[in-house]
């Protein structure tokens, strides 16, 4: 299986929504979770920040990833955004295959075109 899960970080509620909605409706991903209120510190232009922060998690294919981080890029505001993926190496098979059943289509249109 080549799904994966990929961890982002948007500065707003607002933010990950517009970021979701549009994996959601390329079909770049199955599903995502927005987690809001979650708090970073993290060093950035030489200090320490501590900023409020929503977590994006997404369930995805390994193909797919090129396609859904230029998607998230071009919606991000942040200068260099977390964008992050991990294999599944391990999960419910009939979830798995759901991921797979509502972006590989997607993903066969994009590999003919």
């Amino acid at each position: 299986m080549d799904q994966i899960m990929v961890y982002m970080t948007a500065p707003d509620l607002k933010c990950a929504r517009t970021i979701s909605q549009a994996l959601v409706k390329e079909r770049l991903v199955a599903c995502v979770n927005i987690l809001p209120h979650m708090e970073s510190i993290y060093w950035w232009n030489e200090s320490i920040h501590n900023e409020s922060e929503v977590v994006i998690l997404a369930k995805s294919m390994h193909a797919l990833f090129p396609a859904l981080q230029d998607t998230v890029l071009a919606l991000h505001p942040y200068e260099v955004p977390c964008i992050v993926a991990w294999d599944m190496a391990n999960g419910h098979p009939p979830f798995l295959q759901w991921i797979a059943a509502q972006v590989l289509p997607w993903s066969q249109t994009l590999q003919k075109g």
